[in-house]
C-alpha cells in the first residue's frame, strides 16, 4: 500500500528502496507492477471526473439499487432479435 500511495501523489516518488521493501514483505514483480498500475489508473480516472466536474450521489441508497440492476441485468443491453441477424454475413 506504500507504493500505491506514492503512485497517487506522483509516480516519480516510488523509489527503488520502495520496490525492495515490497519484495521484502513478499510482493511479487507482478505483483509491484499491478499495485503501481492500478494505483495510477484510478488516480487518472478521479483527475478526470474531477476535471470534468462530475457529481455523485450522496445517498448511499442510490448506489445499492444501481448494484442490484447492475447484478440483475449486467452490464450489456439485451440483444433483440433483429440486431442478432444483422451481424450475420
Amino acid at each position: 500500500m506504500a507504493i500505491a500511495e506514492k503512485v497517487r501523489q506522483s509516480g516519480k516518488e516510488v523509489q527503488p528502496a520502495d520496490i525492495e521493501r515490497a519484495r521484502c514483505e513478499g510482493a511479487s514483480d507482478m505483483e509491484i507492477h499491478d499495485t503501481v498500475l492500478i494505483a495510477a489508473a484510478f488516480s487518472m480516472y478521479n483527475r478526470y471526473v474531477d476535471g470534468l466536474a462530475t457529481w455523485a450521489p450522496e445517498d448511499p441508497a442510490a448506489y445499492r439499487a444501481e448494484g442490484a440492476k447492475l447484478a440483475r441485468e449486467g452490464y450489456l443491453e439485451p440483444q433483440q432479435e433483429n440486431d442478432q441477424e444483422d451481424d450475420d454475413p
